[in-house]
């Protein structure tokens, strides 16, 4: 009797397990879009970098050059 009580307990849990688990299977609808607006950030043109690059050169140079004495 004890037998047949976990046999049937178990096919109950494996069941109840079951269906949850197809319960969650849904589809995923992903929409990548890499060609959206491509070209319009600041950050993504050529001349703010020349620019900024350039800034920080400067900077640089300035900050190198102007800290020394010389005798």
């Amino acid at each position: 009797m004890m037998r047949i009580s976990k046999q049937a307990f178990l096919f109950f849990i494996t069941t109840i397990l079951a269906i949850q688990s197809w319960a969650q299977d849904k589809k995923v609808d992903v929409d990548i879009d890499l060609n959206k607006d491509s070209g319009s950030d600041w950050y993504q043109q050529p001349w703010v970098w020349v620019v900024g690059g350039a800034i920080f050169i400067l900077l640089l140079v300035a900050m190198l050059k102007g800290g020394g004495k010389k005798d």
